[in-house]
């Protein structure tokens, strides 16, 4: 029995006129020719980014240079010609240090409460590890305002030791009124030892702590370093202090050009500043 149909049978089956099918197909050929400049701006947004924009980012992209496209034609070019982005791996990092009697966990005072329009009153930070060069390991400890998503401070090591953690928070300190501010991590042993809560104690930081077991308690730090590791070729960097570049690079572009779909389309660093200008 033969495997082949012929058109008119397909379009008996399709419920479709053989004249539509055949006035489609001719008409293909135009349709690739209209929407190529819309294809070939996509595409440069794109490569742009590293082949790593999604739609939203394009359309931001769009939009700043005067030109609106929806997010429904944008993914369909995107699908139509494979323009897709990679898709975030899982995140493996686990606590990798034991607890002592002495280590004292928080209340979850933040509580999910994601959505905060004052800057620069609750943040959230946290670790992750990165390994390049020749299988190297180096650890990017940071703390992110929540309100506006800036990355207020980070700090490189290449030992996850505490000053890994105490060194962030002296840098936070020169950027930020630490008096009063809301300061949000996991159940972590940096964040759970004696002298790490005594340095924000004796900041006047409000401690917050994820429950146990519940990363998306800390979301926003968690999106964070997935957008990095997406967006950043960090394993190929051959020395530390070509990684540490990279991460500054990457966390001013972050800062100051990566616009957000949930922060009316700015970058961090403009949208703090237009809700400083509201408030």
């Amino acid at each position: 029995m033969s495997s082949h149909y012929t058109v008119s049978a397909l379009c008996e089956c399709l419920h479709i006129n053989r004249s539509s099918y055949y006035y489609y197909q001719k008409a293909k050929p135009l349709r690739i020719e209209k929407e190529l400049p819309d294809k070939l701006l996509i595409e440069e947004i794109f490569n742009k980014h590293k082949k790593l924009a999604g739609y939203r980012t394009i359309r931001m992209d769009l939009e700043k240079i005067g030109i609106t496209m929806n997010c429904k034609k944008i993914r369909r070019i995107m699908n139509k010609y494979d323009i897709k982005t990679q898709v975030r791996k899982k995140n493996p990092y686990k606590e990798i240090m034991k607890k002592t009697q002495e280590h004292t966990t928080c209340a979850n005072i933040l509580n999910r409460q994601f959505k905060q329009t004052e800057p620069l009153k609750t943040l959230c930070t946290d670790i992750t590890y990165l390994y390049y060069g020749r299988c190297e390991k180096a650890y990017l400890s940071a703390v992110k305002d929540i309100a506006t998503g800036e990355l207020l401070a980070h700090n490189v090591a290449r030992h996850l030791t505490m000053p890994i953690v105490l060194d962030t928070i002296k840098k936070l300190k020169t950027n930020v009124n630490l008096n009063g501010v809301l300061l949000h991590s996991d159940q972590g042993s940096h964040y759970t030892n004696p002298e790490y809560q005594k340095i924000l104690k004796d900041n006047k930081i409000i401690q917050s702590m994820s429950r146990k077991g519940n990363c998306i308690d800390n979301a926003p730090m968690e999106s964070f370093f997935g957008h990095f590791k997406d967006e950043v070729d960090y394993k190929n960097c051959k020395t530390f202090e070509e990684l540490v570049e990279k991460i500054d690079e990457y966390i001013y572009y972050y800062n100051n050009k990566r616009y957000q779909w949930g922060k009316l389309k700015m970058a961090p660093v403009e949208y703090r500043n237009h809700l400083l200008n509201v408030s």
